[in-house]
């Protein structure tokens, strides 16, 4: 017997450097870790407060409803009502298990074996792979500089032309790896093509709240289409990663399906991350978030001055988020061969570990690569240092 087909999908290779930096830390190193996508800092003070009151308290942890605390998708509504000025219902909401939990669902719940979905390269690798264990035909919307590495019309009509149809169309902004945004009219856009082409858009918006550029604002597509599926979680902007809370919005047509698979799969989203989540939007939750943001904007503007010491020669404008996606200088891949055998000399000798851009372009990926600046700007900082120090060695040593 064997696996699956099906499972057969690359590994995510930002967690085997996650497991080469842990076993360098045992080993006594100082290692600075700049290859995930996770806040330092833990939860706002107010979620810990009410989770162990609720635990002292003997709250009722027992399940949910499969679609989640009416309680906890109340408050979401008015937060989006709040945010970006639209009244969803909270019928509409489904909390989910971290937004993986959220992509299976959608995904199941939205296409059919066979059908097509595009995705912007680059982008996340979950994405695709999800689908393809789902058996559907992913397509590559190709993006580089002059389309901010996020899809267009122009691509869309393109991938449609050449595969005669597409089923699905997946966008995230902030992207990840780039950090890139839409405007609301780049997203209205996307939105009113996909209505006209039957197209269903899911909605990436984990990364909403982290933003550095006031024209690039984060919107919601459910501003400009009711039957996207709009995807997001409490891991990124509230910091809450291991909490494994994220939620969905559902359009009423996928609303009973969407409970059914949901019923099967998870039975419902974890009870006591539900109960104390209420408390990130309060006023106190939100200012420390905003807070972190502020750290995250002085990190990025210190990367962005010291590109050259990174030996990256160009990098996306990094609207949101807190990645840098940069492409590698001529003379460092002529030095290295690839962004993934720098990456390797860089960790072993600076013990800064950065994330090559294979996961996230299996064919331009090799000359790039993702700095995550969430680890607070003091360690970034100091491991911009380090990789200039050994840059320089190893440029004059060639």
């Amino acid at each position: 017997m064997q696996a699956s087909q099906r499972s057969k999908v690359a590994p995510f290779e930002v967690m085997q450097i996650v497991d080469q930096v842990a076993t360098m830390r045992a080993a006594g190193h100082d290692v600075i870790s700049l290859c995930v996508g996770e806040p330092g800092g833990g939860a706002p003070a107010a979620v810990n407060e009410l989770a162990a009151q609720l635990h002292s308290g003997h709250a009722d942890f027992g399940y949910t409803s499969t679609a989640g605390l009416l309680e906890t998708r109340q408050v979401l509504s008015e937060h989006y009502l709040d945010t970006y000025g639209v009244q969803i219902p909270a019928k509409n909401f489904v909390m989910t298990t971290g937004s993986s939990g959220a992509f299976q669902l959608a995904f199941l719940a939205a296409f059919d074996a066979g059908d097509v979905v595009a995705l912007a390269r680059p982008g996340y690798p979950a994405y695709a792979n999800i689908l393809r264990a789902l058996g559907l035909e992913v397509v590559d919307l190709p993006t580089g500089a002059a389309q901010r590495f996020q899809p267009t019309v122009q691509l869309l009509e393109a991938a449609k032309k050449e595969h005669g149809r597409l089923d699905g169309l997946v966008i995230a902004s902030p992207n990840n790896p780039t950090g890139t945004m839409f405007s609301a009219q780049e997203l209205k856009d996307l939105a009113s093509w996909c209505e006209a082409n039957d197209v269903r858009l899911v909605s990436d918006e984990i990364y909403h709240g982290i933003e550095f550029v006031p024209e690039r604002k984060g919107h919601t597509s459910w501003e400009f289409s009711r039957t996207s599926i709009v995807v997001s979680s409490f891991s990124k902007y509230w910091g809450m990663t291991g909490w494994r809370l994220g939620w969905m919005i559902v359009p009423d047509d996928l609303v009973a399906t969407v409970d059914a698979l949901a019923s099967n799969l998870a039975l419902c989203a974890p009870a006591p991350a539900q109960r104390a989540v209420v408390a990130a939007f309060e006023k106190q939750s939100l200012d420390e978030a905003n807070e972190r943001v502020a750290e995250f904007a002085r990190t990025r503007a210190h990367v962005l001055e010291h590109l050259g010491s990174l030996g990256i020669s160009e990098a996306a404008p990094a609207d949101g988020a807190f990645y840098l996606y940069g492409r590698l200088a001529p003379e460092v891949l002529e030095l290295f061969g690839s962004a993934g055998q720098y990456c390797q000399a860089v960790l072993e000798h600076a013990h800064v570990a950065l994330t090559p851009g294979g996961d996230f372009d299996p064919f331009e990926g090799h000359l790039f690569i993702r700095l995550s600046f969430a680890a607070g700007y003091e360690r970034v900082a100091e491991a911009v240092e380090r990789v200039a120090a050994f840059l320089r060695q190893s440029l004059a040593g060639s």
